[in-house]
């Protein structure tokens, strides 16, 4: 049976908010997981979003930001004035932090900077400094590094004494660093428990540590991650100094959330990730102007069929078939592009790679078209009994086919040449010209063959 209304886990809340009890509230997204917090937050009206953030001690709005989408936080912490703003910001593990500032209009997150603790927000400013799709952008700046002249009973010390600070941090491992400054080594708890206290610990560390460079791609960190299998790396600034640590749930986070914006881009969404919380204004503008320029390209390609207006008039099938001819050659070259973007996310292929690329579509669009167009042509044949009718536009197919998936092939890595986004412009722009050139083919031929 369907919930009532009032045991609603949104309806519970409104009713807490009413009552401005902060504990309880506290109590009650307890018992909830993130998807259950992130739908029940996104029923309740903006003015009771930052009612809720407001009822909650600092650290516990902070708890409850990191369970949410960083587009979902971000929402929530601009509906807040900067000062209450950056006293939950504070509270947030470093790369949460970023990642939710970094989603904000710039203008509203300096806002927010300038209020914070002064380390913390020259520390923010340096993490937002680093591209979001790299080790830097992902990397947590709460870690134990230990200078190379201590010895294991220090780190003990130490381990002790800082031991409910120390629980926060998301790494396993301590690191050691040289006079200089640079990482030399890894200490694992273990070998500092079984190891006595006036050992040094440059004698049980792990020399030459994996480690990773800010610049360090994503794809090239999920690489290094599933050859060690390591839950966390060293990230290292090209002087060699340690500055933070990249985890591999932080690194495969990141590539899921990339891959649902790319996912957004390719269809229509543009300006980030979009939730149904925010104004009509921005969601529709996100929405509008890739529609727009849509209808543009396809009146562009309805001109083709007014050009051959009499003979879709002679021959009224063809009206049927021209769909089905523009959307599997659409279809096949949205798979070429959805390869050339994918390898030019993991660096295998660049806009150098035109012609190997293009060679490569070629043969698949060669079989593949040859399959299809004698599939249709056959049931035309079947259907209408027209042998003429099924050559014709078997034929168009074929050869839209095979220029489709050479076009999706050749086209995401023409517009990273020019610095557009490939997820947003390519589908649009092979839709079009291969609606063109499909209806040309079919109307052409039929207008040859079958008048």
């Amino acid at each position: 049976m369907p919930h009532r209304e009032e045991n609603k886990p949104w309806k519970k809340l409104e009713s807490l908010l009413v009552l401005g009890e902060g504990k309880a509230l506290h109590d009650f997204l307890d018992t909830m997981n993130s998807a259950e917090i992130a739908r029940a937050i996104s029923r309740l009206g903006d003015e009771e979003q930052a009612n809720l953030l407001t009822l909650l001690e600092p650290e516990d709005a902070a708890d409850l930001i990191e369970e949410l989408s960083e587009t979902q936080g971000a929402d929530l912490i601009e509906d807040l004035d900067s000062e209450h703003a950056a006293a939950i910001v504070d509270e947030m593990e470093s790369d949460h932090r970023v990642d939710v500032l970094g989603e904000m209009d710039k203008d509203d997150a300096e806002a927010i900077i300038q209020e914070m603790n002064p380390e913390e927000a020259e520390e923010v400013r340096k993490l937002l400094e680093h591209d979001p799709d790299t080790a830097g952008g992902v990397m947590i700046t709460e870690f134990v590094v230990y200078s190379q002249a201590l010895t294991v009973g220090d780190v003990l010390d130490d381990l002790r004494t800082n031991a409910e600070a120390y629980s926060d941090y998301g790494v396993q491992y301590a690191y050691v660093s040289s006079m200089k400054n640079t990482l030399i080594g890894v200490l694992r708890l273990r070998d500092l428990v079984l190891s006595s206290n006036d050992v040094p610990i440059q004698q049980v560390m792990i020399v030459n540590p994996v480690s990773v460079l800010t610049d360090t791609s994503l794809e090239e960190l999920e690489q290094t991650f599933d050859r060690f299998n390591f839950s966390g790396l060293p990230v290292i600034a090209p002087e060699g100094n340690i500055v933070g640590v990249v985890q591999r749930a932080d690194t495969e986070e990141a590539l899921s959330n990339r891959a649902e914006k790319t996912f957004m881009r390719f269809s229509g969404i543009i300006g980030g990730d979009e939730i149904r919380t925010e104004p009509v204004f921005v969601r529709s503008t996100q929405r509008l102007w890739w529609l727009a320029a849509n209808l543009v390209l396809s009146l562009m390609a309805a001109s083709v069929i007014i050009y051959f207006q009499d003979t879709v008039e002679k021959n009224i099938a063809l009206a049927a078939l021209i769909p089905v001819l523009a959307n599997l050659s659409g279809c096949s070259g949205n798979q070429a592009i959805a390869v050339s973007i994918r390898e030019m996310t993991l660096g295998l292929i660049t806009h150098e790679d035109v012609a190997r690329v293009v060679r490569m579509e070629l043969v698949v669009g060669i079989f593949n078209g040859l399959i299809l167009g004698i599939l249709l042509g056959g049931f035309i044949l079947i259907w209408k009994g027209d042998m003429m009718l099924g050559l014709v536009v078997g034929l168009a197919l074929s050869l839209n086919t095979v220029l489709s998936v050479a076009l999706g092939g050749a086209i995401p890595l023409l517009l990273r040449k020019v610095n557009i986004d490939p997820a947003v412009a390519a589908a649009p722009i092979l839709t079009t010209v291969v609606d063109m050139c499909g209806f040309f083919l079919i109307l052409s031929l039929a207008s040859t063959f079958l008048l």
